[in-house]
């Protein structure tokens, strides 16, 4: 019994302490972001000026990064007027054979998208920075780059692609 009572007042006790750790700890995120003072965040549509155009990667890339900053973020989405605002454009989208068989014919191929990214940081401007984020997805030469294989090319780059940019923008990563 004693030691139930005893149990109790220990738990009364250390409950302030515990509130003021975790009050004073302020925004805490698990994947490291640090947002500052910033409370929207804005994406622009990231046109495709490659000199292939898939259509429908512009938009697909634009939902992908906002979904990740929505998922990873407290920041609220707006369309105008946004404390960060991310813009830019895909500059290349191509492919290249990456192996070869024996006789000379492309065993793989490599599909490569590039995309320029102009981040604005509204509160604090020496953060802000323009740079060009690329990755790659190999793929059979017998395959064809359409349906399925184009399906998991695109989500494997966009994923790398947008944690890149999330990491750059918002981590001391």
């Amino acid at each position: 019994m004693k030691q139930v009572a005893c149990m109790k007042k220990i738990s009364f006790l250390l409950l302030p302490v515990f509130m003021l750790m975790f009050q004073s700890c302020g925004i805490y995120s698990f994947t490291g972001a640090d947002t500052g003072a910033a409370s929207t965040f804005q994406v622009n549509l990231f046109q495709n000026s490659a000199d292939i155009v898939e259509p429908g990667i512009d938009r697909d890339f634009t939902n992908r990064l906002q979904d990740l900053i929505q998922n990873q973020t407290n920041l609220s989405l707006t369309n105008t007027g946004g404390d960060l605002v991310y813009e830019g454009e895909i500059v290349d989208f191509y492919i290249a054979p990456m192996t070869a068989t024996a006789d000379n014919r492309a065993a793989q191929n490599r599909l490569t998208i590039t995309v320029l990214v102009r981040f604005f940081n509204t509160l604090d401007p020496t953060k802000d920075f323009e740079r060009r984020f690329s990755h790659y997805y190999d793929y059979g030469a017998n395959q064809l780059l359409n349906g399925a294989v184009l399906a998991t090319a695109l989500d494997e780059i966009f994923t790398r692609i947008t944690e890149l940019i999330f990491n750059a923008s918002l981590t001391n990563w």
